[in-house]
């Protein structure tokens, strides 16, 4: 699988400077963490789970998960895991027909039992599950969950991930933070090999003090939830080798009627690629104010984003490609010759790269330059979106 792999090889070709790199459920975790994008999640009761999952594969997903938890009614459980195991199967024989690959899938689940249980009756479909999404992380209901998962992979002999969600009210509270995150650290830490990223809970977090952020609005104009998202990054997001990817939090909102604020997208990008009705077309559905949210969490340090409806999976993508002015500086900062330290002036002539400051930065960004490409220098976001609406 690769990023915009389901849009014309002529198309790509015209959109980047360096093509995302093909990966599979097998590579390295470094790489598959930095690739998961925009998780599409999907209630484990769906009918037709197979078919949707081939569906929005061919859409340019590359990660979901499969919810038995929040998604679905308490009393709807068991029904929902047989049908998670049924539709396995199901996708399994598709796959094999069509010679088709799935994206990485994960399970979301609610207790630790059911992960060893799942994997048990998966049987030969296991094969296509990447690994399972712990809800309502902390230390003390984490390690089990872990310890579930690492008895799992044991019995079944394939590498299984973990993406614990960190939602808890006491991860929110002042006085206690700092403490569940020390917690977590440890818990994490000690299963740092099977931890692919760390995912916010923001809506949870919103319900402990009765809010909802509105479609005009971020997760970072809500400061007491903007603090949590601050403090997870500086204690658990450190690019020192010791912290973890931290993903977007969900974007709730896919149409909205009405609108108090001024739309947030300039026309001018629009008018340039003759893409005007495009504009209107994200207005309508509030993807301004997602798109807005997405550029605060590149900015804050996060990468990827927990998504709701499939047509939020595009405006994460179009937004995570490295522009071309991003990938000449970095590649710059990290030239042998630069090794020393020192200050160069960008090729673009409009900043200076100091290397020993900006280095982390520049890792990271060739990082994701590799699995979500770079684009050509006269291509921007807008292109982008507007080549993916197309195919």
């Amino acid at each position: 699988m690769r990023h915009f792999g389901h849009i014309a090889p002529e198309t790509r070709e015209r959109l980047f400077h360096q093509e995302p790199c093909a990966f599979t459920a097998d590579s390295p975790a470094k790489v598959l963490s930095a690739a998961l994008g925009a998780t599409l999640y999907s209630p484990a009761t769906r009918p037709r789970l197979a078919a949707d999952i081939v569906k929005q594969t061919g859409s340019g997903v590359v990660s979901m998960v499969l919810c038995l938890e929040d998604s679905i009614a308490d009393e709807d459980v068991p029904a929902g895991e047989e049908n998670l195991v049924r539709q396995f199967a199901e996708l399994d024989a598709l796959l094999a027909r069509t010679g088709a690959e799935p994206p990485l899938l994960f399970v979301r689940v609610r207790t630790p039992d059911q992960i060893p249980d799942l994997v048990r009756r998966l049987g030969v479909s296991v094969r296509l599950l990447s690994g399972f999404v712990l809800p309502k992380f902390t230390e003390e209901r984490g390690v089990p969950f872990l310890e579930a998962l690492s008895a799992a992979e044991t019995a079944c002999g394939r590498r299984l991930f973990a993406m614990p969600v960190l939602e808890s009210p006491e991860l929110l509270y002042r006085e206690s933070r700092v403490e569940i995150l020390e917690g977590i650290a440890r818990a994490v830490g000690k299963y740092r090999d099977r931890v692919l990223a760390l995912r916010l809970g923001v809506t949870d977090f919103c319900s402990s003090y009765g809010l909802r952020r509105a479609p005009d609005m971020t997760a970072y104009d809500v400061q007491i939830v903007a603090s949590v998202i601050g403090d997870v990054v500086n204690m658990l997001g450190r690019a020192d080798g010791s912290g973890f990817t931290v993903t977007g939090p969900v974007w709730e909102y896919f149409r909205v009627p009405e609108r108090v604020f001024k739309p947030q997208l300039r026309t001018s990008p629009f008018l340039e690629v003759r893409a005007v009705g495009l504009r209107e077309k994200l207005i309508e559905h509030a993807m301004d104010g997602l798109l807005r949210e997405i550029s605060l969490d590149q900015a804050n340090g996060l990468l990827g984003k927990t998504c709701i409806h499939p047509s939020h999976v595009l405006p994460v993508h179009a937004l995570s490609v490295v522009s071309h002015e991003e990938f000449s500086d970095a590649a710059d900062i990290l030239r042998p010759d630069s090794d020393g330290g020192g200050v160069l002036r960008s090729a673009y002539t409009n900043k200076m790269n100091e290397v020993k400051p900006h280095r982390a930065w520049a890792e990271r960004t060739l990082l994701r330059a590799e699995v979500f490409g770079v684009a050509n220098e006269d291509v921007g976001f807008v292109d982008l979106l507007t080549a993916g609406v197309t195919g």
